[in-house]
């Protein structure tokens, strides 16, 4: 029984609506062991035919069966198996991977095999042995000879062990002498009970064969046996096919990503550039957040709660609370806690002190003839870190704790911590109970001072000492916020919660501000403004996504060949847009890392000349920050690939073969 059968095989190209016929009902029939040339002139349907038999045509009439089994050309998954385990190209032209060394372009038809990875090398090295190149393994196919490349060829073709060798004009670019060497290597194929078709149009060839067949006309002419065939055995082979593995497909990518690695280092480059500026953005806007956190907890206790009148009767968010009280600031009267209030503040859950307050937001301080304004100006309470006063003490009665800028102001650089213990003059405006304005004055022993740095002059005394110089200056003497410290720092957000939804009469009486309030709201502008500058750095990451676009077709364009070889050895669609999708993800990632180095180099740089100025590390790349930036090089590679590697996937592999 004949292992491969063709029946009533027509076959026609078409220039518009004219058809050229050029199979005009083939039947042929073949056996393992045979060395079968067909044997015709240029234009005769030779090729046609082969990749009829190949599995790389699939628009023809009439019937192919494989071994008792018929073979449906309309299916593309059959095609590539059979593709895969049964047939073996040799060409004219070679078509060998110019990326790859000889040992590569071998492994690409086994890497679709299930053997082990070492004997994938061992086979190949064998293979090449076999065929005289075991002294060129690290060559290119650019550094051998016509002879060669072609032997080369014939061991990619046996690497999968397939039962069907076909060669297509084997000897077309040979001298004399390479081409009786290669028709001995195919007859030696034939002798291991394989069969081996050749095309050809030298009769010369044809003779090295076991039959001849005449194509002419698209028609069978002579069908001449010259030999018997080869005897078969039941030569079971030692692994089977299978499709190729993602890793396979990503190794072949990044072989071909260093072999063109200056002209990618450019695209790596250009999208870096892009990730570097997000990134870096991104570490400023953790840097500033930091740095305002470590600001305001340097001075502020974060257990304690700023509650205030709530002026609307609403239930107000902290930004609507100081929107409503910039609208009281000419009545401030109508912003005073009860001392009703100020009991009722104590009996919320989980609070630990209520402290009644006053602040005011203009002041002077006065000493020997100088003197300083501020703009805060408040009674001491819990609410300060205990760190915030750097020399002296907390303010008592009639003592007054000023900014070491304050201090400065009145004296100098150097003989500021003089003044501790000396007498000021404090002079504020505030408003008596029918609210009108007075004049608050009163002498003051400075016992400390504070630092409020970035964040602003402290200034600050007791509660008796204020309701004193104001009672004495006949102002009104309700306190005009709180300080409210909750137990545990766990607690704060439930017991702000709690004061604000706190009612009078039906309306809410008050408004809650916390250290987490604040920050939230300064985090808030802080990101925007990250945002917005990443936003811009992400332009170039559009550009970026240009470039890998045009280097995915420029790259789909050179390596057309290559595409039809792959598809020829029995890789799907699928495998071929994995391996220009797998590139550009690999370019995506180098220009991860390589915007990871700059990145933090540039923050090193920046830290260095920032810290002495701040004294802070104002840019924070965190972990997340560089997941982002990685999630990010690989989505836009990913998605800027997909139309180069859909346009490669869909190139039909007789036409990608025939490209120059």
């Amino acid at each position: 029984m004949a292992f491969l059968e063709l029946h009533d095989i027509h076959k026609s190209y078409f220039l518009g609506k004219e058809e050229f016929p050029v199979l005009n009902g083939i039947d042929l029939d073949f056996e393992l062991g045979e060395f079968v040339s067909i044997l015709g002139e240029s234009g005769g349907g030779k090729s046609t035919l082969m990749n009829i038999i190949g599995g790389l045509d699939r628009n023809f009439d009439g019937e192919v069966d494989v071994n008792g089994q018929p073979l449906d050309h309309k299916k593309e998954k059959q095609l590539d198996d059979y593709r895969r385990g049964t047939i073996g190209y040799i060409y004219q032209s070679y078509n060998l991977i110019t990326h790859l060394n000889i040992v590569d372009n071998v492994l690409v038809s086994l890497n679709m095999t299930d053997l082990s990875k070492s004997a994938r090398k061992q086979r190949a090295i064998e293979l090449l042995q076999k065929v005289g190149l075991g002294d060129q393994l690290k060559k290119h196919p650019n550094q051998l000879s016509g002879g060669q490349k072609q032997r080369v060829a014939i061991a990619r073709a046996l690497a999968s062990d397939p039962e069907i060798v076909i060669a297509d004009e084997p000897t077309g670019a040979l001298d004399s002498k390479n081409t009786a060497e290669v028709l001995e290597l195919l007859e030696g194929i034939a002798a291991d009970g394989k069969l081996v078709i050749t095309v050809t149009h030298s009769q010369n060839v044809a003779n090295h064969g076991t039959r001849i067949v005449q194509l002419t006309d698209g028609k069978i002419g002579e069908d001449t046996r010259l030999k018997e065939a080869y005897p078969t055995n039941d030569h079971q082979p030692e692994f089977k096919p299978k499709i190729l593995s993602a890793g396979a497909s990503y190794r072949n990518a990044f072989q071909h990503l260093s072999y063109n690695f200056w002209r990618n280092s450019l695209i790596m480059l250009g999208t870096a550039i892009g990730l570097f500026a997000v990134l870096l953005f991104s570490g400023v806007g953790n840097g500033v957040n930091a740095f305002i956190q470590d600001q305001i907890n340097s001075m502020i206790n974060p257990n304690s709660i700023t509650v205030l009148k709530n002026p609307t009767g609403k239930n107000l968010s902290t930004t609507e609370l100081q929107q409503s009280l910039s609208q009281y600031s000419s009545n401030p009267s109508k912003l005073l806690l009860s001392d009703h209030q100020i009991n009722t503040l104590k009996k919320v859950k989980n609070v630990d002190k209520v402290e009644a307050g006053y602040q005011f937001s203009a002041f002077t301080v006065s000493y020997n003839g100088k003197n300083n304004s501020g703009q805060s100006l408040q009674t001491w309470t819990k609410a300060y870190a205990s760190d915030t006063i750097k020399t002296g003490h907390a303010p008592k009665n009639n003592e007054i704790v000023i900014d070491k800028s304050q201090a400065i102001a009145l004296s100098s650089q150097k003989k500021y911590k003089s003044l501790l213990g000396k007498t000021v003059k404090l002079s504020f405006a505030w408003v008596d109970k029918n609210n009108n304005p007075v004049q608050v004055t009163g002498n003051l022993k400075i016992v400390g001072f504070a630092n409020g740095g970035q964040a602003g002059a402290i200034t600050a005394t007791n509660y008796s000492t204020m309701r004193n110089l104001l009672n004495n200056a006949n102002g009104a003497t309700q306190a005009n916020f709180a300080s409210v410290n909750v137990k545990n720092a766990d607690k704060v957000k439930s017991v702000s919660k709690d004061i604000r939804n706190t009612k009078e009469n039906n309306k809410y009486v008050f408004g809650a501000i916390t250290v987490g309030d604040i920050l939230d709201t300064v985090n808030q502008y802080v990101s925007i403004a990250s945002i917005v500058l990443a936003s811009i750095a992400g332009i170039s990451l559009i550009v970026s996504a240009l470039m890998i676009i045009v280097s995915m077709y420029m790259s789909v364009s050179e390596r057309t060949k290559e595409i039809g070889i792959l598809r020829a050895l029995g890789e799907r669609k699928k495998d071929i847009r994995r391996l220009f999708t797998a590139e550009s993800i690999l370019i995506g990632l180098f220009s991860a890392v390589l915007a990871l180095v700059l990145a933090y180099a540039g923050s090193l740089a920046l830290n260095h000349v920032l810290y002495g100025i701040v004294k802070f590390n104002m840019v924070q790349i965190t972990w997340g920050n560089v997941v982002f930036t990685f999630v990010m090089a690989i989505v836009i590679s990913f998605l800027a690939a997909l139309l180069p590697a859909r346009r490669a996937s869909r190139l039909n592999p007789i036409d990608a073969l025939s490209a120059d």
